[in-house]
């Protein structure tokens, strides 16, 4: 039977005060004596103590307590919490157990293997190494190294998935997949660009590559019609000045 979480002789008193379950059922749900029950009922015990209301608190329900009056030899279960309250953020360098810290090189050497990018202060964080212990893995001047098989952390116990993938996804942060290296930009000689718009069937820019467009045979400009129209502009210019 779990132990509530809150006051269990505050709890007691509540229940003694406010309901018809037996001694022996408060006392099993809060983890007392039938005899300390007892003594709350007749006052004797914790007599300064004001009651706690399970209810309230999400230790129990109405239909919980009704069910444990109806029948007295039901057992009443806590209520599992409505709130789930976050784990502690562990400090310091992670522990591993005495039975799985001969892993820990062969953990180091599949992490060198599959993630390279991770940074040695990472892998310290995932399998709870030192970096002397990671130096001598990666330059095989460890003393076991003949010995040593890589191996998934994961699946060694040393860590999560999800701390693994957690770090991974960090060190993988501004690094550049080799495929974007090799096809990234870069200036090309005037011969390769020629020979490159050759292959593609261009000879020059392409329409609207440039903001316009070359003029068609039939909006080519006669220049002796252009020359012609400003000689007979200027006479009219000069004609309105006399």
């Amino acid at each position: 039977m779990a132990t509530p979480l809150l006051m269990p002789k505050a709890t007691a008193v509540w229940l003694v005060d406010n309901t018809a379950l037996s001694f022996d059922q408060i006392a099993a749900f809060c983890s007392l004596h039938p005899l300390e029950v007892q003594g709350v009922a007749d006052g004797d015990v914790a007599s300064g103590i004001m009651g706690v209301n399970p209810i309230q608190n999400g230790q129990l329900t109405r239909e919980e307590i009704e069910r444990g009056e109806g029948d007295p030899a039901y057992r009443l279960k806590l209520s599992d919490p409505k709130v789930r309250v976050a784990a502690v953020k562990r400090k310091g360098p992670r522990y591993t157990p005495i039975s799985r810290r001969n892993e820990r090189p062969n953990a180091i050497k599949w992490l060198l293997r599959n993630h390279p990018e991770l940074k040695d202060a990472q892998i310290m964080r995932l399998v709870g190494t030192t970096k002397s212990t990671i130096d001598s893995v990666r330059e095989g001047s460890h003393w076991n190294t003949a010995n040593l098989a890589a191996m998934d952390p994961v699946t060694l116990g040393l860590c999560s998935q999800i701390d693994l993938d957690l770090e991974v996804k960090r060190a993988s942060k501004g690094v550049v997949a080799p495929e974007e290296i090799d096809q990234g930009t870069k200036l090309l000689t005037a011969e390769e660009a020629l020979s490159t718009a050759a292959s593609r069937g261009h000879t020059g820019p392409a329409e609207g590559e440039l903001g316009h467009h070359a003029p068609s045979e039939d909006e080519q400009i006669d220049a002796d019609s252009v020359f012609a129209k400003l000689k007979s502009l200027k006479r009219t210019d000069e004609d309105d000045d006399l």
